[in-house]
């Protein structure tokens, strides 16, 4: 038996083959009533239908509207039922997929067409602040779960009717509803089409998170580092796509994906745009120097206490000396051990309740590194280096691009313990090198400092003020 088996003027027989597509589960509701001197049956899932709209838009004026015994579909599609989003389909796949969607089938004895009706009543969840890039000036609003609901919010800000929305289903088992939307002459025109056809191409058993898309649009290049800008803030992804980049939304996720995406827009917050062009430009520049010590402060101790002293200030290398002095590790063991201990708490502290993960996370950071110094297995200056790491790591706007640079720390520490500061420049070099050869959906990681554009260093660091950014023409 075939999935795309056409159905039978019988009516009996259509509801068999139903049945056994559908396991006989007890959510699945299958209805007959008689219409007019007709026999008819409703398909549908409990809970992924409103069951309000099942009772007041179809079955009522199924009972109450139809007398007579030339009962037709499109007759019943256009005068009778009181619904919106309907079609006709004639073979069980389309129809079992609408039902698994949240629609219902209507069919009728001695027709061999359904009709489907949408009917989706699943619980959506409401539209509330974002909880992973907050601002304290600016939109307030996050994406939710629903595909129409992000989509919709969206245009809302863009109300240009260039905005294209191409919409497919993605996953063998899931097939999930993936959008695609793009400001037409605006993106890339090949690249859209790239896009959609790597997706509709895609052959994946389940898409239930958009991290799904990104491994499999990577184009095979071996990086720790993200190649696609994910957000759950409408307006940064309508930002985006005023630029020419291309949105990817995924039904059941509420974050969306911008591509082509490169190093400077993870170190850009939506709250650049919403304050002074100086004060953000100077927050910018803070970014990076953050993204640098995140990266090198632990390495660049490890490097100066092992294989530099005479690089340390006399005065500063004796109040070191004092403190290792009864510390039985050398100091990439002492790094190594708050490191780890640290990423422990962080993880502690996002997959604990919220109501005690933070408190969790301070006092345990706190009295462990307190406990340590105590006991002598670390220096004081070690754990105020790692901590002023750890704060520095969270000035990163992008929690996908902050994992890189945690993971890169471990990388230069080994480096550092092992060469000393030339280990750790050929590290930062072969770091640039690697960066220099990634590209997002065709464009360098880099742009715009590895292929200087000038027209581009207006918002690639520092933000310049609105009047002297030029509009585009199309």
């Amino acid at each position: 038996m075939k999935l795309h088996t056409k159905f039978s003027r019988q009516l009996y027989r259509n509801i068999e083959l139903i049945c056994s597509f559908m396991g006989n589960s007890s959510d699945f509701v299958v209805r007959e009533i008689t219409t007019g001197h007709k026999h008819a049956a409703l398909f549908y899932l409990d809970g992924m239908t409103d069951m309000q709209k099942v009772q007041d838009n179809v079955i009522r004026p199924l009972h109450d509207r139809v007398s007579s015994d030339e009962i037709t579909l499109p007759l019943l599609k256009n005068a009778i039922l009181d619904i919106g989003e309907a079609s006709f389909t004639q073979n069980f796949e389309n129809a079992l997929e609408q039902i698994l969607s949240g629609g219902l089938l209507l069919l009728l004895d001695d027709m061999d067409e359904g009709l489907v009706i949408s009917l989706p009543g699943w619980e959506e969840r409401s539209i509330s602040d974002s909880k992973t890039q907050p601002v304290v000036r600016g939109p307030q609003e996050a994406f939710t779960e629903t595909l129409r609901t992000n989509t919709t919010m969206v245009r809302r800000r863009v109300k240009d009717t260039r905005v294209r929305l191409t919409t497919m289903k993605v996953g063998e088992k899931t097939k999930t509803d993936i959008s695609v939307m793009y400001l037409y002459g605006v993106a890339d025109p090949k690249k859209v089409q790239d896009m959609i056809s790597k997706l509709k191409n895609m052959h994946v058993e389940g898409v239930l998170e958009s991290e799904y898309l990104e491994e499999c649009l990577h184009d095979k290049q071996l990086t720790i580092f993200p190649l696609f800008y994910n957000s759950d803030r409408p307006d940064s992804i309508a930002a985006g796509i005023m630029e020419g980049k291309i949105a990817i939304f995924v039904d059941g996720s509420p974050f969306a994906i911008l591509a082509p995406a490169v190093f400077a827009d993870f170190l850009q917050s939506a709250e650049d745009y919403y304050q002074s062009f100086v004060y953000s430009s100077i927050i910018r520049i803070l970014r990076y120097i953050c993204l640098a010590i995140c990266m090198l402060a632990p390495a660049i101790y490890v490097a100066l206490t092992t294989f530099h002293q005479d690089m340390i200030p006399t005065v500063l290398l004796l109040s070191l000396s004092a403190q290792r002095e009864g510390v039985p590790f050398p100091a990439f063991v002492e790094a190594m051990i708050m490191e780890v201990v640290f990423e422990i708490l962080r993880e502690a502290g996002l997959r604990m309740p919220r109501t005690v993960g933070q408190a969790v996370s301070i006092v345990g950071s706190i009295v462990i590194g307190q406990a340590a110094v105590e006991a002598n297995i670390v220096s004081a200056v070690m754990v105020i280096v790692v901590a002023i790491t750890a704060i520095s790591s969270f000035v990163i706007p992008s929690y996908t691009f902050a994992i890189p640079i945690r993971i890169l720390r471990f990388a230069f520490i080994g480096t550092a313990a092992m060469f000393g500061v030339y280990g750790l420049t050929v590290g930062i070099l072969m770091l640039f090198v690697h960066l220099n050869g990634l590209h997002s959906f065709g464009v360098p990681y880099l742009s715009p400092f590895a292929n200087y554009k000038s027209s581009e260093q207006r918002d690639a660091i520092l933000r310049f003020p609105y009047r002297t950014k030029k509009h585009r023409k199309n």
